[in-house]
């Protein structure tokens, strides 16, 4: 797998047209060579006057944009949840700085942004554009560097929308707009392997094994349910409607109301290998078809494979995309 990443981010780098350099030592900017560069967000828009030259990364995973378009972050902020052993980043991030020979600064944020940390840095830019800090926290950090913030709400945005945010704070956004349609071109020619694919609607839920009197789905603008839809998968109109708010990350469903699920032809659904089989016992859920045909994914949300195709970034697509539309594959072909 790590070979196969290094080979997917040395072809990314040729699409950037980047060599492996730091950012602390290389000039990033726009393919035309004209500064300032203007990019909008929630907050308003952030100017960014010259080639910024110290990258820093806080939050979820900006820093992989910044990666694929060939500029190493000094900074970045540590993965919030799911690292194992002594892992400091997600393995395809590290391949990623390890094939650029850079060893970035880490801060550790869960419990809120280390604004003494990032300033001591001295960043010339703070990418953010998959995050969730509040306007007071972006008028500080934007006394630190100019910070590319989020669109729109907090911690909802697609992987396509957080390489163009990110990338024209870089002043990369043809390289941005480049890496997108690359990305998405290999995602359309995994799919085709599985013309079972085709046509069939798809629900990312969470289930408690050890309370399933309700459950949850998740909502069309919430990442694990947009990534199924880039694959051509449809959300079921009864999932949509209860849902089809960009500010609804999911909803709760009771277990009464399962019928919710009955045009689902697959469900992804967080979990170890047995809930399925706790699923198929239960008296309510199991009568979900696609939960009595077996036409489930189930990703364990404690490995780096669940990350990879939950909250999909321009490196972890190249690392798991292809094993999950495989999974996804066999799952439609269980549909009756």
């Amino acid at each position: 797998m790590k070979k196969i990443l290094i080979t997917v981010i040395a072809m990314l780098f040729v699409v950037a047209g980047c060599t492996n350099t730091s950012s602390s030592d290389k000039e990033t900017g726009n393919s035309d060579g004209s500064w300032p560069v203007v990019v909008k967000h929630a907050f308003g828009e952030t100017t960014i006057e010259k080639k910024p030259e110290r990258v820093v990364s806080i939050q979820w995973e900006n820093q992989d944009v910044a990666l694929a378009l060939g500029v190493a972050p000094v900074a970045m902020s540590a993965p919030a949840y799911g690292l194992h052993d002594d892992q400091k980043m997600r393995p395809w991030t590290q391949d990623a700085y390890d094939t650029l020979g850079v060893e970035p600064i880490i801060f550790n944020d869960g419990d809120g942004l280390d604004f003494e940390a990032i300033a001591d840095v001295k960043p010339d830019v703070i990418l953010a554009a998959y995050a969730g800090f509040s306007k007071e926290d972006y008028e500080l950090l934007s006394q630190i560097a100019p910070t590319i913030a989020y669109e729109k709400t907090p911690w909802m945005i697609t992987w396509q929308s957080q390489i163009l945010q990110d990338g024209k704070g870089l002043g990369l956004e043809k390289e941005g707009k480049a890496l997108v349609n690359d990305l998405e071109k290999q995602m359309a020619s995994e799919v085709e392997k599985y013309p079972e694919l085709e046509d069939k609607s798809a629900v990312f839920t969470w289930f408690n094994p050890e309370d399933t009197s309700s459950f949850f789905v998740y909502g069309t603008g919430e990442t694990r349910a947009s990534y199924l839809q880039d694959f051509g998968l449809t959300l079921p109109k009864a999932v949509k409607s209860i849902t089809d708010d960009s500010d609804v990350f999911y909803a709760t469903v009771s277990a009464e109301q399962a019928e919710i699920l009955n045009d689902a032809d697959i469900l992804v659904i967080y979990g170890d290998k047995d809930i399925l089989d706790v699923l198929q016992k239960d008296t309510l859920l199991s009568k979900i078809p696609a939960i009595a045909n077996g036409a489930v994914v189930v990703l364990d949300d404690t490995t780096d494979f669940a990350t990879a195709n939950t909250t999909p970034t321009a490196l972890s697509i190249p690392y798991g995309m292809k094993d999950y539309v495989k999974l996804l594959g066999e799952a439609a072909a269980k549909v009756k």
